[in-house]
């Protein structure tokens, strides 16, 4: 039933998506996000190598995933290694993937939903592998996002998302449940600045990041008591994929602030996507299965430091990327303290 839902409101909007915008609200309302991390790994490598060799084909990871969303009619249950081996040969083949993408109806739907979830987790940035006391940044290329568990640190994790939940009211799961220790640190997943902090009846001691571009609001929950995140971050501050911004913990499920109301520790990690400003924390909300996500970021950890005085981490090497001028920037609060 569920499969058969997800069919219909993506047909559904595939038919809106590819209209031209007529109506205010003529934007997305509905994203089924089931790329397997195998495929976004290999897209990936191939756009990072296009990109450091220039006898190669110039490809765009999202191009090549739009392209292959759009041949298996939406469900990567339907790929086959000869889509994309086809479409790599007619690129190099001189052909055109505006041409390519051109002849397949849902292709600029699928690419427009592809950017706003993956958009800021490949390009370039650099890295400092200067000695202690020395910066020395080098430049580089390729998957840029990290896993929000820091490095070393053990978690464990499976397909949970819209599963049920009745604290307060009956309700689908739209995270993805990362259990570990209390104390763990929690990394930020992409540059971007943070939107929300503070106390939230469900989510305990939260903490929300949307992305430069606007387009991704990245959720952290149930951080822990008493000391819930990083020293010194607050509200409109710019963070970097990498960075340690809290901290796992079992806060949440209670009205009243700082308390443990979670059985077990663990990080809810989410991620809405939001082509409108309505759907922020209107009736259409965009929520995100993070499985696939998980698993392809689990092989790019932030390693920390731990500081034996203040007790807290920080990342163990400089990371820094560009902070484009025209930036998200947080809305005012509607009922400031």
């Amino acid at each position: 039933m569920k499969t058969l839902l997800c069919a219909v409101l993506t047909a559904a909007l595939l038919l809106t998506a590819t209209a031209p915008h007529a109506q205010a609200d003529d934007f997305i309302k509905w994203v089924d996000f089931d790329v397997p991390a195998t495929l976004m790994r290999r897209l990936i490598d191939l756009d990072r190598q296009s990109f450091e060799d220039a006898s190669r084909t110039r490809v765009d990871w999202i191009e090549l995933l739009a392209y292959l969303g759009a041949k298996c009619g939406g469900s990567f249950r339907n790929f086959k290694e000869a889509h994309l081996k086809n479409l790599l040969a007619a690129l190099d083949g001189g052909q055109d993937m505006s041409e390519l993408g051109g002849k397949l109806k849902t292709f600029g739907y699928y690419y427009e939903v592809y950017s706003a979830v993956l958009g800021g987790l490949v390009g370039e940035y650099e890295v400092d592998n200067g000695a202690e006391g020395m910066e020395d940044w080098q430049p580089r290329y390729g998957l840029r996002a990290y896993s929000p568990i820091a490095k070393t640190f053990p978690f464990s994790h499976f397909d949970d998302f819209g599963t049920g939940r009745n604290y307060g009211y009956a309700r689908r799961h739209l995270g993805h449940d990362l259990m570990a220790a209390t104390g763990t640190p929690v990394i930020a997943a992409e540059s971007g600045v943070v939107e929300e902090i503070g106390w939230n009846r469900y989510g305990g001691w939260r903490l929300g990041i949307r992305s430069f571009d606007g387009l991704r609001y990245w959720y952290y929950a149930h951080m822990r008591q008493n000391r819930p995140y990083a020293q010194g971050l607050a509200r409109g501050q710019v963070v970097m994929a990498g960075d340690v911004i809290g901290y796992v913990g079992r806060t949440g499920y209670s009205f009243k602030e700082n308390t443990n109301g979670i059985k077990q520790s663990h990080l809810h990690w989410g991620l809405q996507i939001i082509f409108d400003p309505s759907q922020k924390d209107g009736s259409n909300q965009i929520w995100i299965d993070m499985y696939e996500l998980t698993k392809l970021l689990e092989s790019r950890k932030s390693e920390t430091v731990r500081d034996p005085d203040t007790k807290e981490h920080t990342r163990a090497k400089g990371y820094r990327e560009a902070v484009p001028e025209g930036r998200f920037v947080p809305p005012p609060l509607q009922n400031p303290l």
